[in-house]
Formats: C-alpha cells, sequence, structure tokens
C-alpha cells in the first residue's frame, strides 16, 4: 500500500454465504474466539475454524447506497463448536448452518456471533450462510467510516480492517479463501472485483458481474467498486488476463492515470523475472473517482486513488502495488506485527525500478534516504520489524524497510540476494509468514549469520552509525544506471508518502 494523506476506507453489506475453517483459539474450545490472536489487533478474525470459500452475490444501488446481499461462507472446523463469531457489522436478517436455521446476535462493533442448531465437530466441513442489508456509508466504528462513496457508485479498499462493512468474514490474513463474487448493478454501471471476470448477465434493468479469485485472497485484500468506468480487458506478453478500469469522471488525471496502470503487464514481466513466476491468473488495477489518497495492493486488481496522478504519469506507484502480489498478497503476514514483509519490499522493488530505469541506484536511494534524516529524526524511533499498532504504514516501515533489504544485499551479494527474494516467494506462495521465518530463510541461503544486520535495521529504534554501504563492485541489475541528483531521486518517491 502507498498513502499520500488518509487513512483508509472499505464498505460491507449484501448476504452471505460462508466455508469455514476454524484457527485454534485462546478460550474455550466449544464458543470459537471473537479475535484469532493477532498482536496488535486481538479482536481482528476469530477463532476455531478456517474458511475454505467465500460466495458472495450481492445487489447494489448507487443512489441510496443501500447494498443487499446473501454470503455463503465454506468453512471447516478446527474442534468441535457450539457456536462461533463472524467478522460483520451490517445487519443480518437470517443465517443458517448446514442448511438448517440457526440463531444469532451481535456482540460489540463487528462480531455477529452463531449459534448452529446442533454442533460442529471438528474436521467435518460446514457451510454457512447469511442474508444480510445496510447502508454502509452510515456504519461508523472507532471513528472508522471506510465505505468510500463516489458520485456514481462506492468502493470498497481498506487496510488492515476492510470486510466487515460488505460481507461477513474472519477478516485476518491469516484465514485466505478463494472468492466468488457476485454484484448486480442498474444498468449502464459497472462493478469490479478481483480475480477473473467469469461472465456479464443483464435482466430487468440490472446488469450482474460475475467474478472469481481462484486462489487464496485475504479479507482485507477482497475489493469491490461500484460507478461508471471504463473498463478494459486484454492480455499481456506473457499470456496472462488483465482488467483495468477508470472513472468516466477522472478528470485531468484521466490520461496520466491510463498511461500509468496500462503498463502494468510490462511491470508484472519484469517483477516475474527478478521475483518469480507471478503467483496469480489474472491482473491489473482500477481508478475511480475518490478523494482518498492511498493506493491498496487489492488482490489481483490494485486500487489506486487518483491523486497519484495529478501531476503526472507515475509508474513507480504501479510498481509498487504489483510488487505487493508477491510480498503481501500471496505471502502474507502472519500478524500485522510482520508488515515490513510486505511495505518494505514493495518499496524495495521501486528502487530496482529505479535502477532498471537508470533513474538512481538502489544505492543511490538507499544512501540519500539515510542522509534524509539525521539521528534526532522521528523516522529512526519506529522499529520496521515491529512498528507498534498504529504505526503499520508509517514511512520508516517503506524506507528503512527497503534500508534493510539493501543493508541484506550488500551483505550477502547480489546472487544471493536475488535468489533469497525468489526462494521466499516460492517457500510462502498462498500462505502466511513472520519477519523471523524470512530471517531464517535468509541464513540459510546466504550461509551467513545475519541476526545483528536485522537487529540493527529492523528492531533499534535509533540511526544506524553507518549506512548501508554497497561493496567495491556490483553486479547490475538491468541497464546502466545514469548518475542523478538526490533531489531529483527524491522527487520520483518521495510524494509517495504520507500518514495513516
Amino acid at each position: 500500500m502507498r498513502m499520500q494523506r488518509a487513512r483508509l476506507f472499505a464498505a460491507t453489506a449484501g448476504t452471505v454465504s460462508v466455508l469455514l475453517t476454524v484457527p485454534a483459539a485462546a478460550v474455550d474450545t466449544s464458543s470459537g474466539a471473537p479475535g484469532i490472536g493477532d498482536v496488535y489487533y486481538p479482536d481482528y478474525g476469530n477463532g476455531g475454524y478456517d474458511v475454505s470459500h467465500y460466495d458472495l452475490r450481492l445487489k447494489y444501488e448507487p443512489a441510496s447506497d443501500h447494498l443487499e446481499g446473501t454470503a455463503t461462507i465454506l468453512a471447516t472446523p478446527k474442534h468441535d463448536l457450539t457456536r462461533f463469531h463472524l467478522d460483520f457489522a451490517l445487519d443480518a436478517s437470517a443465517v443458517q448452518v448446514n442448511g438448517r436455521e440457526a440463531r444469532y446476535a451481535t456482540s460489540g462493533s463487528h462480531e455477529l456471533v452463531v449459534t448452529p442448531p446442533a454442533g460442529l465437530r471438528a474436521g467435518q466441513p460446514m457451510n454457512v450462510l447469511v442474508r444480510y442489508s445496510g447502508t454502509p456509508s452510515t456504519v461508523k466504528i472507532d471513528d472508522l467510516m471506510p465505505w468510500q462513496r463516489t458520485t456514481d457508485g462506492a468502493v470498497a479498499a481498506n487496510e488492515p480492517e476492510m470486510a466487515w462493512w460488505w460481507f461477513p468474514s474472519n477478516d485476518h490474513p491469516l484465514d485466505k479463501a478463494t472468492y466468488d463474487v457476485s454484484i448486480a448493478v442498474p444498468d449502464g454501471t459497472k462493478a469490479i472485483s478481483n480475480g477473473v471476470l467469469a461472465r456479464t448477465t443483464r435482466q430487468f434493468g440490472w446488469t450482474r458481474f460475475d467474478w472469481r479469485m481462484s486462489q487464496p485472497q485475504a479479507t482485507y485484500l477482497a475489493t469491490l467498486a461500484i460507478g461508471k468506468f471504463d473498463l478494459r480487458t486484454a492480455t499481456t506478453k506473457s499470456g496472462l488476463r488483465m482488467v483495468t478500469a477508470y472513472s468516466d469522471n477522472l478528470g485531468s488525471s484521466a490520461g496520466a492515470a491510463k498511461a500509468s496502470v496500462e503498463r502494468t503487464g510490462e511491470v508484472i514481466d519484469w517483477e516475474s523475472g527478478v521475483f518469480g513466476p507471478y503467483p496469480f491468473d489474472a491482473a491489473g488495477g482500477y481508478v475511480p473517482q475518490t478523494n482518498a489518497r492511498f493506493a491498496l495492493e487489492t488482490q489481483t486488481r490494485s486500487f489506486y486513488s487518483p491523486a497519484f496522478f495529478a501531476r503526472g504519469s507515475n509508474l513507480y506507484v504501479v510498481v509498487h502495488e504489483n510488487a505487493h502480489q508477491w510480498f503481501g498478497d500471496s505471502v502474507s503476514v502472519a500478524s500485522w506485527r510482520d508488515i515490513w514483509l510486505n511495505e518494505g519490499f514493495a518499496t524495495y522493488a521501486e528502487w530496482l525500478w529505479s535502477e532498471k530505469q537508470g533513474e538512481g541506484t538502489a544505492q543511490q536511494l538507499a544512501d540519500f534516504t539515510y542522509a534524509s534524516h539525521p539521528a534526532s529524526s522521528p523516522f529512526w524511533k519506529v522499529k520496521p520489524g515491529d512498528p507498534g499498532k498504529g504505526n503499520e504504514f508509517h514511512e520508516s516501515v517503506y524506507d528503512r524497510g527497503a534500508l534493510a533489504l539493501q543493508a541484506l544485499r550488500n551483505s550477502v551479494g547480489d546472487a544471493v540476494f536475488f535468489r533469497i527474494l525468489r526462494d521466499w516467494v516460492a517457500a510462502k506462495k498462498h500462505g502466511n509468514a513472520t519477519v523471523a521465518e524470512f530471517l531464517q530463510l535468509a541464513e540459510k541461503v546466504s550461509g551467513k549469520q545475519l541476526d545483528e544486520l536485522f537487529q540493527t535495521w529492523l528492531y533499534t529504534p535509533s540511526r544506524p552509525q553507518a549506512r548501508p554501504a554497497a561493496p567495491a563492485s556490483r553486479l547490475a541489475l538491468g541497464a546502466p544506471v545514469k548518475p542523478r541528483s538526490w533531489e531529483q531521486i527524491h522527487r520520483t518517491h518521495g510524494h509517495l508518502h504520507g500518514t495513516r
């Protein structure tokens, strides 16, 4: 994710049917748990089951912001359950478990507690159906109203909380699932979600868009956008299906947005050469007319605020969000404490792109970043490897996080460094990971002890005594680099930052 100024927004509403597989709970095992146990956000996600698939059948009226739906959730209990929790903030009207009516009640700000008519046995698949409706833009939780209304529709895109506003779920990256999202909107309006557009049908003044995400996806990476869009489909040079979409009323940003996002295929092909095969069967991005000032790596279909293209084309944000398809989407955090594995790596991908384009080497960018922040700067107080709740999207996680990777590259050499990146995404594909696991893999591949390096760059709340200095010689990645001034490099990358 890249932010400019505001916190992220998301949305929810509808009827959902869900299949679940429950994670282990730290409380009475018969009742599941209202949280999955995240260190920063203990009430996010739920214990006792694991979800394998979400089938969401939705209908949305842009004029009233009314969303209704049925969610079918396929899941598996991890132990015997007499009840379980779903993260959800809209109004449920009916709940069924395994085809039978179930009792349900709300608890706290975003918990739907379900009591099935009979106990659920560990390892026996269950299906949960939830019928629901609501006006997502009116739902406020802890000062968050993340559903973004636009002049012609709405957008659901947010991190780390997302799904509560538009579908019931086990809302934590530890519980990934596949998705079918079917959304009906008034004729002339389009609906965008993740993965492949399986079909489009029209009936009685409504157009229904059926989207399918066939690879595991974290809940916060599920997206929904409704509005008047220029929707484009294409096939990349490597044969990947790509969908891009642009609001009809982007104004002066339209040309720059299209000039940037339409190069997604080129960016992905390059990143595949650096990080390994692209992990999904679709790609693309969309730019709605919204006042939000962030970009988000929603899986296979990155969300971009038009603010990123206000000054002209911007390939760096496209590089950043698509690098997340490997680092964050395929390899997802085990806990929100591990966010460096997402943002530090995506920022470093920008540095590698700069190096490829001859617009400043990664070492030059590292030198400039280090020099830009004196020892007294708050920048050095945040530890990228454990930034603390509320600091997950602090500038230090991005830029000091990238400095840590440059230090690693300098320590082990280019050949080993890029092997580490490729081995990492291959070993953890479609799974979850911790910073400690990355350290273990880096030490295994390099044959070097790296705990001191990681401690210095990721866990020490002060400025390291020296920048991550490069060895005397280095293999070049891509085209020869033309020197640029620090000011030019900073203008290229610095405008992407903001506060959460």
